[in-house]
């Protein structure tokens, strides 16, 4: 890997050489590593008073480069590094080594997040029958921004805007294969009312996906707790549902779905650490889809009827998602 973009604009670039990496940040010296054995490195140098930045651009580093690597042990840091990093470095008891955990490292909210903020405080509310946590409002702008190593590119999720999303939205819904399984053809009146009716619901987000910053899909996500599917297993008050529509025929492809839908199912676990399930009811035959969800890690719980299609419940775990090594 030559060079590995991130969120905050800068990018690093990496040389291995004889057992050594050398990491750089925008072509300055970071932090050089001796590398003592699969999956273990040691400082060798660091070349910035940040020591907690370097630490934590050389874990990404690694992970990104080894997508398959569960976890990477630093040897020989002292407890002021490991104070200075927080909870992502864990040391072990009565050792000179600590682990950078895959599945902790992903979980953390920065730099992913674009507008991170502590959990939003639980009070139970009722709306339309349903007893639910009162949801934070909605954000506007950019949510989310990753960088895809294995696909090259920039993927980030931006909330819809009416006037900036509304024609592509009419020309994505009103595309055959889209209208096929969404079902929500019209005119631009119409759809203005669809998106305006789902910006007043404070249980669905509505998101436009972009990669490198060029607009080619529509997702919604929302709170399975008020949601329709509610009824149709043991929903829990955290877990969040996705709708997902690819408007732009450039970015269709196993590929493609692959970033988008990781980049999607990250942001919904990230934007509130109680989230234990992310669940989909696409159409049953739509066999194309739920292969692709699959293969990702989502599991086929089973089929159920709403009124207007018979779906498949697809869902995946917090803790099965953040092992999958999907991410990178």
């Amino acid at each position: 890997m030559n060079a590995l973009p991130l969120p905050d604009g800068r990018v690093l670039q990496g040389e291995s050489r004889d057992s050594a990496i050398w990491l750089s940040c925008d072509g300055r010296p970071l932090i050089q590593l001796r590398i003592c054995e699969t999956n273990a490195v040691q400082v060798q140098e660091v070349a910035t008073a940040d020591l907690a930045d370097a630490l934590w651009c050389a874990s990404y580093w690694w992970l990104a480069a080894h997508p398959q690597a569960p976890r990477l042990v630093w040897q020989g840091l002292d407890q002021q590094a490991l104070q200075a990093c927080g909870d992502w470095l864990r040391g072990d008891a009565g050792s000179a080594s600590a682990q950078v955990e895959r599945s902790v490292f992903w979980q953390l909210p920065q730099p992913w997040l674009r507008q991170a903020l502590p959990p939003y405080p639980q009070q139970m509310v009722m709306s339309d029958g349903k007893r639910h946590p009162r949801r934070r409002a909605k954000p506007q702008g950019e949510v989310y921004r990753r960088f895809d190593a294995r696909l090259g590119a920039w993927i980030s999720l931006r909330t819809l805007d009416i006037e900036q999303d509304l024609e592509r939205f009419n020309r994505w819904q009103n595309t055959p294969r889209v209208l096929h399984f969404w079902q929500e053809g019209g005119d631009l009146a119409q759809h203005r009312s669809y998106l305006e009716s789902i910006a007043a619901d404070p249980h669905v987000c509505s998101l436009i996906g972009c990669f490198d910053d060029q607009p080619f899909a529509y997702f919604e996500l929302y709170w399975a707790k008020e949601d329709r599917i509610a009824p149709f297993y043991a929903v829990d008050d955290y877990d969040r549902g996705i709708h997902m529509l690819v408007g732009e025929q450039a970015h269709r492809g196993p590929h493609k779905v692959a970033s988008w839908l990781a980049a999607l199912t990250h942001y919904a676990f990230l934007d509130d650490p109680r989230t234990r399930l992310v669940v989909a009811e696409p159409r049953a035959d739509n066999a194309k889809m739920i292969g692709y969800m699959q293969t990702l890690g989502y599991y086929r719980e089973k089929e159920f009827d709403f009124p207007h299609k018979r779906a498949a419940l697809m869902a995946i775990g917090r803790e099965r998602f953040f092992d999958s090594g999907v991410l990178c």
